[in-house]
């Protein structure tokens, strides 16, 4: 066996976040375009007596250390079908902002599900992997695959999508989070509130953008900014009326597009290239609206071993 295994695991931004409508399960159906980009998160899983989860970098103290950290619930997924115990600790080396609408925790669950099965030898398939991150939560199998993907149903039913160039991005990230779940509560009263309704019987099917997959596959940064949307936007404002200024201040700064990340409270501004980029983050830097911002671009891989087994 060997002694450790080091996976990295990229963050994501949703170019189109399409939501429809409640469902009698809870869940909601999306239209959700993914793009991985290149800040990462490491997760080591290394042989101990029991389940134990560390982890270190900004934001560290506000991840869970218990059972309820998706990277533990990977390496326990992963153990009962191979039916064996969970006798790991996983580092998380974090570098993906938590609670920030970039999928940081579902990247941790497939960076530990990867290194795990490496560690133990289990030999799982990619559709066994890709099947427990479905059962871990709608983010954790792009996590896994990343690049760029359509998901549908919760997110999780995955399809890749052609990216013909670098997308260069700025984000903006916020004092503390926003929950998903309330974000997407939010979204329903919202709808209410406006008389469209909330649920499937109300909401149309939520489908792609023809043009956005279109400028994804031509590496056309000017035509992807005028087709990104994000259904989840109007709530996380209303939640956190604080991030119109951030946005403001992006677009005020040159970006081509700003948008909130996902469920946020990151906020994501696409540009021209990274000189652009590097003005950009200055402008949100000096503005005072946000607690910190962060360069990259995408696609990025998805989870990849970086220590061999």
């Amino acid at each position: 066996m060997t002694a450790s295994v080091t996976v990295r695991v990229p963050a994501k931004v949703n170019v189109q976040l399409a939501v429809g409508g409640l469902r009698p399960d809870g869940f909601h159906d999306l239209a959700n375009v993914f793009l991985a980009v290149g800040l990462h998160d490491n997760v080591t899983a290394t042989p101990a007596d029991a389940l134990r989860v560390t982890c270190s970098g900004p934001d560290a103290g506000q991840v869970p250390l218990d059972a309820t950290n998706l990277a533990a619930r990977a390496a326990l997924a992963l153990a009962a079908r191979h039916g064996r115990e969970a006798d790991v600790h996983l580092h998380i080396d974090k570098d993906i902002p938590v609670a920030g609408g970039m999928a940081g925790g579902s990247a941790d669950a497939a960076g530990a599900l990867l290194a795990c099965d490496a560690l133990w030898g289990t030999g799982a398939s990619r559709e066994e992997l890709l099947d427990i991150c479905a059962e871990l939560g709608s983010d954790v199998p792009f996590s896994l695959v990343g690049g760029a993907a359509l998901g549908r149903g919760r997110g999780e039913i995955l399809t890749p999508l052609a990216v013909g160039g670098t997308f260069h991005w700025v984000f903006a990230v916020a004092d503390g989070g926003l929950s998903t779940p309330a974000v997407y509560r939010e979204c329903d009263r919202l709808r209410e509130v406006a008389g469209t309704g909330a649920t499937t019987a109300d909401v149309p099917d939520p489908e792609p953008s023809p043009a956005l997959i279109d400028a994804l596959r031509a590496g056309d940064a000017a035509a992807l900014a005028a087709a990104v949307t994000n259904d989840l936007q109007a709530a996380a404002v209303s939640l956190r009326p604080s991030l119109t200024a951030t946005l403001e201040a992006g677009t005020g700064a040159g970006a081509l597009a700003a948008m909130v990340s996902g469920s946020g409270p990151t906020t994501a501004f696409l540009v021209t290239d990274a000189a652009e980029a590097e003005k950009v983050a200055d402008a949100l830097r000096a503005s005072g609206t946000c607690r910190a911002v962060r360069v990259t671009s995408g696609p990025a891989a998805g989870a990849t071993v970086v220590t061999p087994a």
